[in-house]
C-alpha cells in the first residue's frame, strides 16, 4: 500500500500532540482589567452594564471550511492542539459568587470611605486593609471599624479565591490577589494610604 506525503504527515501529528503539554500562563493583562472593573465599582465609579466575560467561540462554519488554503495537517494540528491562548484574552468575573462579594464590598464601602480619607485604615500588599491609625477613630467607633475591616478582608479573600476556581484554576488565586493588591492602590483616590512591598506607609 502506497501512503502519500499527508497522510504521512497526519499520521506523525497525531502522534506528536498525544506528547503535547500546553503550559496556560496566568493572563496578567486580562487579569488586571477585571480587577479595575470590580474596583472601579466598589470605589462608586458609574460603569457601563458589565457583561459576562467569555471565551469568544468559533461560529458554526468547520474551521477546515474556512481555511482550505491550509493544508489538512495543518487543521488536523489546529484541531488537536487545546487554544490555551484564548484564556489569555478573557478573565470571567460573572459568576453569582463573584456578583454576591462585590455587592457586599460596594455597599460597605459608603462605610469605609471616611476612614480612608482621615488615614485611619490603609490598603496593604496583600490586598487587604488594616487598621492603620487606631488614634483616628474614635474610641466609640473603634469596634464598628474593627468588624467592617474584618468583613472586608473576609469577602476579598473569598473573592480573589472565586475568581481563580470560576476561570478553572485555583493555582490562580495568589497570582490574582497580587494584581488586585497592586490595583486597589492604582484605582484609590490621592490622600489614601498604602503599605508598600516592604511595609513601610504611603499617601497617595
Amino acid at each position: 500500500m502506497t501512503y502519500t506525503r499527508e497522510f504521512r504527515l497526519l499520521v506523525l501529528l497525531v502522534f506528536v500532540t498525544g506528547c503535547i503539554t500546553v503550559n496556560v500562563y496566568f493572563p496578567a493583562a486580562a487579569a488586571e482589567q477585571a480587577a479595575d472593573r470590580i474596583i472601579k465599582e466598589v470605589y462608586g465609579d458609574k460603569l457601563e452594564k458589565m457583561q459576562p466575560d467569555t471565551p469568544a467561540q468559533p461560529d458554526d462554519q468547520s474551521s477546515y471550511e474556512k481555511l482550505p488554503e491550509q493544508g489538512v495537517a495543518t487543521r488536523l494540528l489546529e484541531f488537536l492542539v487545546p487554544s490555551a491562548y484564548a484564556q489569555e484574552a478573557n478573565m470571567d468575573i460573572s459568576t453569582p459568587a463573584i456578583n454576591k462579594f462585590k455587592a457586599s464590598m460596594t455597599q460597605r464601602h459608603n462605610q469605609l470611605q471616611p476612614f480612608y480619607d482621615n488615614g485611619a485604615i490603609g490598603m496593604d500588599s496583600k490586598g487587604l486593609i488594616t487598621l492603620r491609625d487606631p488614634k483616628a477613630v474614635s474610641i466609640k467607633d473603634r469596634n464598628t471599624v474593627n468588624q467592617l475591616v474584618a468583613a472586608e478582608n473576609q469577602d476579598r479573600n473569598a473573592l480573589y479565591a472565586e475568581i481563580a476556581s470560576a476561570n478553572g484554576h485555583p493555582e490562580w488565586e495568589s497570582d490574582i490577589r497580587n494584581t488586585f493588591a497592586r490595583r486597589w492602590i492604582a484605582n484609590a483616590p490621592g490622600g489614601w494610604f498604602f503599605q508598600d512591598t516592604s511595609g513601610s506607609w504611603k499617601q497617595k
